[in-house]
């Protein structure tokens, strides 16, 4: 066994306007765990946790003070869903909630379907289907691949 286990239990989004950012996310109907506040927020997200942190006390633990780049940093989080139609209806929802559409819903070359949204702080979402993908009951994915 490895001493570390291979496993992803929180991604945190450095935020520069934390109230903000929490309201976003609670506009997309996504239920916060009960000690978030405007200091730092927590959404459980089918067994991980997607916090928000204020980017300076962020950086200061994890980057060595040094400031935070602008614009996008080149990584995309992902929330696959369990149909086709649910990349477009997703997609709907979150521009709705205030998202940014980056790219419209389409079919990739690749077999599946996604579209890609902004959150208020330009972190990338890609919302998409890949028939391989599976489930368990808490929407955790638990296989992917042929």
């Amino acid at each position: 066994m490895s001493e570390l286990p291979s496993r992803l239990s929180v991604v945190t989004l450095g935020a520069r306007d934390l109230p903000r950012l929490r309201r976003f996310y609670c506009n997309l109907g996504w239920t916060q765990i009960p000690s978030s506040d405007d200091d730092w927020t927590g959404f459980l997200l089918g067994g991980v946790l997607l916090a928000l942190y204020p980017v300076e006390e962020l950086a200061a633990e994890a980057a060595d003070g040094s400031p935070p780049p602008t614009g996008w940093s080149g990584i995309t989080l992902a929330c696959n869903v369990e149909s086709p139609q649910q990349v477009d209806t997703a997609f709907e929802a979150a521009v709705a909630a205030g998202a940014m559409a980056v790219a419209e819903p389409v079919d990739r070359p690749w077999g599946g379907r996604s579209a890609y949204i902004a959150d208020p702080e330009g972190n990338r979402w890609e919302i998409a289907w890949a028939a391989t993908a599976r489930f368990d009951g808490r929407g955790a994915l638990i296989a992917f691949g042929d």
